[in-house]
């Protein structure tokens, strides 16, 4: 049975949390920092910042810009439920090598504003991609490395495919996960099913009104499950969960999920894209990968390898769940550092 890559990165770690699993990582897997072991201690709890604005496609974004102006340029995705504050750590341990490190607010988060009250809260998943070009071009930036977790690392996946000529390479957690809806139609066994418990809750009205009405401790518990090792603290989280309250936040989640299982429909605009996304492109652009225990069995990166036709990388996180770059700061650096080389 065919299913999409992407449905199944949250399944090792959920069924660690739900189910106390115990995942195994392949031969051969290195921690965040060699043998030195990784490490846990919840980050820093000082801003990050200061943040500025612009006026981008259909967006004011809100991002932070480190570094020197000269630089070369690095642009830093979050997912959810996260926001820029994932790469506190990583910002200053790139600027330090001389870059300039850009981190934005996604849509439906932290400063980030739609400029139409009429604007579609369009959580599909190449408006994101989209977004991303157009602080570029506002931002006069031809080219830059692109890294990225979560909704960012797909983010990073198809700005690789469909902008290869902006992107000089990218880093990607967990590697391909361009979203097939047609593969996300098809079942999946009830034990992976299990994983997936918070996609099907916001299909229903009772989820959406949920969220909305328990976001802070919902998405806590989703920084648990997803980070079972990870101990973070209180100030970590609330940091980040102040960009929760963005008024359009719900909407963009709620809308992200359902049209993943197409219960909602995309905007027009974006279906060229889509048609070019949905026969899974290959990524030709320099690339390192990351899996963490998050990924289970897809940690090693067999499954999508095949899918980087150029300069190509994989590397294991032993000890570190699904945010990477807050968990494992140093060595989401250092992958961007790396790609940059090849």
């Amino acid at each position: 049975m065919k299913t999409n890559q992407s449905r199944r990165q949250f399944l090792g770690t959920a069924a660690l949390g739900l189910a106390s699993t115990q995942l195994h990582l392949p031969n051969g897997a290195v921690d965040a920092f060699g043998a030195g072991g990784a490490s846990l201690k919840p980050g820093p709890v000082t801003p990050l910042g200061p943040i500025k604005q612009i006026d981008a496609g259909p967006l004011n974004v809100g991002y932070v810009d480190a570094g020197p102006a000269g630089g070369p340029v690095v642009i830093l995705l979050h997912g959810w439920p996260y926001d820029i504050h994932s790469y506190a750590d990583v910002v200053p341990l790139l600027t330090a090598k001389g870059y300039r490190v850009i981190v934005p607010y996604l849509r439906g988060y932290g400063t980030t504003r739609f400029l139409s009250a009429n604007a579609v809260r369009n959580g599909q998943q190449s408006a994101f991609a989209a977004d991303t070009i157009a602080l570029m071009d506002a931002l006069s930036i031809p080219k830059a490395i692109i890294g990225g977790f979560d909704w960012g690392a797909r983010g990073a996946d198809i700005m690789a495919i469909l902008w290869p000529e902006r992107c000089k390479a990218i880093v990607s957690v967990s590697g391909y996960l361009i979203v097939n809806l047609i593969a996300n139609k098809q079942p999946l066994p009830p034990k992976a099913e299990l994983g997936w418990w918070y996609q099907y809750y916001f299909a229903t009205e009772r989820g959406l009104a949920g969220y909305d009405q328990n976001r802070h401790d919902f998405n806590k518990l989703i920084w648990s499950i997803a980070s079972p090792k990870w101990k973070f603290d209180d100030a970590t989280f609330d940091r980040s969960a102040e960009a929760f309250n963005n008024p359009d936040h719900v909407d963009i989640v709620i809308h992200n999920y359902r049209w993943r299982l197409s219960l909602a429909p995309g905007e027009a605009h974006y279906d060229a894209l889509e048609e070019k996304l949905s026969s899974g492109p290959s990524i030709g652009v320099p690339t390192i990968t990351i899996g963490s225990d998050f990924d289970g069995a897809n940690a090693d990166g067999k499954a999508y390898a095949h899918r980087f036709t150029g300069k190509y990388e994989h590397r294991v996180l032993n000890g570190i769940g699904h945010n990477v770059p807050q968990e494992a700061p140093e060595a989401f650096a250092k992958a961007v550092i790396d790609v940059d080389r090849f």
